[in-house]
């Protein structure tokens, strides 16, 4: 493999390894994801939660996109507070990627990796490496309806749809998004070890499939038990009310944790918006 340079278009000096992905790789003769990546980041340039393209460009044998430096992951972040973030700092992260995503959605893509390590701190979305357009612009229509696919984004995070080969949408997004906020407030998911290692992708659908929503949703505040079902009923093509998604988050911020229940259980959710359709 090719030395990676010290320096890219002669300004940019190379540190330390921040992480790492399938997508980082020498270029060989094919179109770069880096290259994918750089189109989108210059088409939502300027929104909510989306970094500041600097640079991109070939340097010797590797294609590199050159981004601002803006702290942690969410991820590293969580890990030094102990796995314990407030419920404030968790509502907050919530309303924050909420309009990141709403920009994203709007702009007819979908992340499909919405994920602890793909946040940063203060808050923006990285690597969309993945990212697909959900809208045809040419016909003025939704993607259609597919599965049989393959599994794509991260098993812990990804919505179930995906993990059955169905072809992501705005709604698996902000599901990826809610099981995020419930890692947060629980300090795992019950589909990761005790060692908070991943399972294999087939063990993880498996634990997601049995485990109920009250399961899951247990302690924490009622409204985001109400989001999850909600993003879990959208229809395939329908288009998410994001503003009502905030104003859960919202509500829940406002509610004194005197008024919640002490006995870890859910709130009831009667008074939740109820879905219109089901989704596929």
């Amino acid at each position: 493999m090719n030395k990676v340079p010290a320096r890219v278009n002669g300004r940019f000096r190379v540190g330390d390894m921040l992480g790492s992905g399938s997508y980082g790789v020498p270029l060989v003769n094919n179109s770069s994801s880096l290259e994918h990546e750089y189109c989108i980041l210059k088409q939502l340039e300027g929104g909510a939660g989306i970094l500041h393209v600097e640079w991109f460009g070939r340097e010797a044998t590797f294609d590199a996109l050159v981004l601002d430096l803006l702290g942690p992951s969410l991820h590293d972040l969580f890990l030094a507070q102990n796995r314990k973030f407030t419920l404030h700092t968790v509502l907050n992260i919530g309303d924050q990627l909420l309009s990141s995503l709403e920009h994203i959605h709007s702009h007819n893509y979908v992340h499909g990796d919405i994920k602890l390590q793909n946040t940063l701190q203060t808050v923006f979305i990285v690597d969309f490496g993945i990212t697909k357009e959900y809208w045809n612009t040419a016909t003025q229509a939704h993607m259609p309806f597919r599965h049989g696919g393959h599994l794509t984004g991260t098993p812990a995070f990804v919505s179930i749809n995906n993990h059955l080969g169905v072809v992501p949408g705005c709604h698996d997004d902000l599901e990826s998004l809610i099981y995020m906020l419930i890692y947060f407030l629980h300090g795992s998911l019950p589909w990761f070890s005790t060692e908070h290692e991943n399972l294999p992708s087939s063990s993880i659908l498996a634990c997601k499939v049995d485990t109920t929503i009250e399961v899951l949703c247990l302690g924490i505040p009622s409204e985001i038990t109400t989001m999850l079902i909600y993003s879990c009923n959208l229809a395939f093509s329908e288009d998410p009310d994001y503003k009502y998604l905030q104003s859960l988050l919202h509500q829940a911020c406002a509610t004194p944790s005197s008024l919640r229940p002490h006995n870890g259980r859910p709130m009831p959710v009667t008074a939740a918006k109820t879905p219109h359709h089901k989704k596929i």
